[in-house]
């Protein structure tokens, strides 16, 4: 199998997530005369569904396997035919990982650790590991580089963290090729209604008030979800061994002009607004320095914020 060079056979873990998804999507639209054939490993909690498959789930090069990342024996089976590892797979809320860290640990650092394992065994030519802008916590200015310190604030970015680190060590310990993105806030269709887009979307389609944590200053960098693919798969193909890529968003504001953005823009006046109590350990500013993969690899966002609200509000209120 692996001396075939016009067939990749990919596993993505978390493939039936609102990420997840869009990327296997996209990788079997691709088109192109190498093939690429996919298989979507996905436990199915709350925030996965089969239907987000269904545009492909008859394509001849897809198949789906419902179960666990932590599930050694079936990693097991399923890495060894396959040639590279996408890792999407995560428990991802951090509401959800405040009130219950133990999933996060399992999913995301045990999960990973798991796949790890089974990529040193097979031989599996390419892991990418998919993080988040999170791991670096909060910044009072600038923006992180590549290089800077990780600085998770709840359980679900410690996870994150944590998996990210696990992975770079099979790097420099094996000698795998891992990769590792690191996201702003993503949003567009079929994301799971507990996020803030599809929150205040919902909300404001139903007629009732949208909810802000806090003040409102939180801020956070945007960038609609085909981006975020365009960009993995960017790194999946041309990207080095063993490095960290960032990826930024198109537009930074607080969760309160987002609000008002849509309000001004979908809905009616700032009297919509509801302040309610605040999250645990609320990091107040996310920014993340992308040169890196603009310059060395040449990914530039395609879709803008205005454009993937559009895009985005469109699917919820159909």
């Amino acid at each position: 199998m692996r001396g075939n060079t016009h067939t990749t056979r990919i596993l993505v873990t978390g493939g039936a997530g609102f990420i997840g998804s869009a990327y296997v999507r996209a990788l079997l639209r691709a088109g192109g005369s190498a093939r690429t054939v996919v298989t979507v490993l996905d436990k199915l909690t709350y925030a996965g569904s089969t239907d987000h498959l269904s545009a492909v789930w008859h394509h001849p090069d897809f198949a789906f396997v419902r179960g666990c990342a932590c599930d050694a024996d079936l990693v097991d089976g399923l890495v060894a035919r396959h040639d590279q590892i996408v890792n999407i797979a995560a428990e991802s809320h951090v509401d959800r990982s405040i009130r219950d860290g133990g999933a996060f640990m399992r999913t995301n650092v045990l999960g990973t650790q798991t796949l790890l394992d089974a990529a040193v065994r097979h031989g599996t030519e390419l892991f990418l590991q998919v993080s988040t802008d999170e791991v670096y916590g909060s910044l009072a200015e600038g923006a992180a580089d590549e290089n800077a310190a990780l600085h998770p604030s709840s359980p679900y970015s410690a996870s994150k963290a944590s998996a990210d680190l696990v992975a770079l060590s099979y790097a420099r310990t094996h000698g795998l090729d891992v990769r590792v993105t690191r996201c702003a806030n993503n949003f567009g269709p079929r994301q799971y209604p507990e996020k803030l887009v599809p929150v205040l979307l919902t909300r404001l389609l139903e007629g009732g008030n949208l909810p802000i944590y806090g003040d409102g200053r939180h801020t956070r960098d945007w960038l609609y979800v085909d981006d975020h693919v365009r960009a993995l798969e960017v790194v999946r193909s041309s990207g080095a061994p063993g490095e960290i890529y960032n990826i930024g968003g198109t537009e930074a504001m607080t969760n309160l002009e987002l609000a008002q953005r849509l309000l001004d823009r979908f809905g009616t006046g700032r009297e919509k607004i509801e302040y309610v109590s605040d999250r645990k350990g609320h990091d107040r500013r996310y920014a993340v320095d992308a040169t890196k993969l603009f310059e060395e690899l040449g990914f530039w966002p395609q879709v803008s914020f205005e454009d993937g609200l559009k895009r985005t509000f469109d699917w919820y209120s159909t």
